[in-house]
């Protein structure tokens, strides 16, 4: 089997909603990062001397604040998550050095070497999440294997989530404790997706349970 080099990112979800973040730069760049960050709830400031016009009506609107000046320290009061995503290296430097040293998680952009984290190439379904990451290598390469996925990945999907989870939960309330590999045995995808999409939802979550119950007699 080949050994690949361990990989210096850890994959993780982020629980952003409420919390505080800055986005450092008012360009297009940024503005991306910015609507990201407000499909998950965060609570986002802009700080920049020159702010585009998708920005400033963000601002306008309440969705996001919005300072037209350059960065200063103490904007990182009170932050959860940096982003600096100017065009100017320097500034970007040094939001990333201060934030490092006040334990702030910072992503420089196009700067995986001086950044906390990256941001991978994504798409939803629900409750359901796919990324997909190059480790910064080829976010191009990224962006084609999660479109990839999407084009495959039926909506369904997001309805069997939800399935899933109040059948989890009714075992829970039960005091039945189902296993890892049980649970894969009862997930037959191909056959839970077809009755979802013939609109048979209950029948698919009854098999499912059915199922899961059988496997700890």
């Amino acid at each position: 089997m080949k050994r690949y080099e361990p990989s210096p990112y850890y994959p993780i979800l982020l629980r952003m909603n409420g919390k505080r973040c800055l986005v450092v730069g008012g360009g297009t760049v940024a503005l991306r990062k910015v609507q990201t960050l407000i499909e998950h709830g965060a609570d986002i400031v802009i700080v920049s001397p020159d702010i585009c016009p998708e920005l400033k009506q963000l601002s306008k609107d309440g969705v996001v604040r919005a300072v037209a000046r350059d960065y200063k320290p103490e904007d990182l009061n009170d932050v959860y998550l940096t982003v600096a995503a100017t065009d100017d290296s320097t500034v970007n430097e040094k939001v990333a050095a201060e934030a490092k040293k006040l334990g702030i998680l910072i992503n420089v952009v196009d700067k995986p070497d001086i950044s906390d984290f990256i941001v991978p190439s994504y798409f939803r379904r629900g409750d359901i999440i796919v990324a997909v990451s190059t480790c910064g290598r080829s976010p191009a390469l990224a962006r084609k294997i999660r479109s990839e996925l999407e084009s495959e990945l039926k909506a369904e999907y997001a309805q069997l989530a939800v399935i899933a989870s109040e059948v989890r939960s009714e075992l829970k309330e039960a005091g039945i404790t189902v296993s890892a590999e049980n649970w894969q045995k009862a997930l037959d995808l191909n056959s839970l997706i077809e009755l979802i999409r013939r609109g048979k939802n209950r029948e698919a979550r009854e098999i499912m349970l059915a199922k899961l119950k059988a496997s700890v007699k």
